[in-house]
C-alpha cells in the first residue's frame, strides 16, 4: 500500500472513513493519508484513537521509550511477536514505510527516552 499526497482530499478521505460498506485496504489507506497529510486536528485525533486500538488489540504491546516529540517507541521483537511475524520482516515492514512515506520510524536507545 502506497499512498501519495494527490491521491485524495481531506473530505475525499473522510467520506471513505465514514462509508459503510468500504473495503478494509481503502479504509486503512484513508486513514494513511489522513495521517500523513490531513489537518494537524485531524492527525491527532487518529493518533489517539490508535494508541486506544493498540492498547485494546495488544494489552500486552507497551512502549519502551518515547522520541523527543513524545511519540511512543516499541520493540521491534515485541511488535513481531504481538503481530506473530519475525522479527526481520517486522522490521523490513517498518523501513518500506520509512522509505514510501520519507518518515523515520526506526530509533535507536540513545535517540530515545526510556520508560523508568
Amino acid at each position: 500500500m502506497s499512498v501519495q499526497q494527490d491521491q485524495w482530499t481531506v473530505e475525499t478521505a473522510m467520506e471513505i472513513m465514514q462509508h459503510p460498506t468500504v473495503d478494509s485496504r481503502t479504509w486503512a489507506e484513508a486513514v494513511e493519508w489522513l495521517m500523513l497529510y490531513g489537518p494537524p486536528e485531524i492527525q491527532e485525533l487518529l493518533r489517539q484513537a490508535s494508541g486506544h486500538a493498540t492498547k485494546e488489540s495488544f494489552p500486552d504491546l507497551v512502549p519502551t521509550a518515547f522520541t523527543a516529540t513524545g511519540e511512543p517507541c516499541y520493540n521491534v521483537a515485541d511488535l513481531a511477536q504481538s503481530l506473530h511475524i519475525s522479527e526481520e520482516e517486522a522490521a523490513q515492514m517498518i523501513t518500506e514505510k520509512e522509505r514510501q512515506h520519507g518518515i523515520r520510524q526506526l530509533f535507536g536507545d540513545q535517540e530515545t527516552t526510556k520508560l523508568q
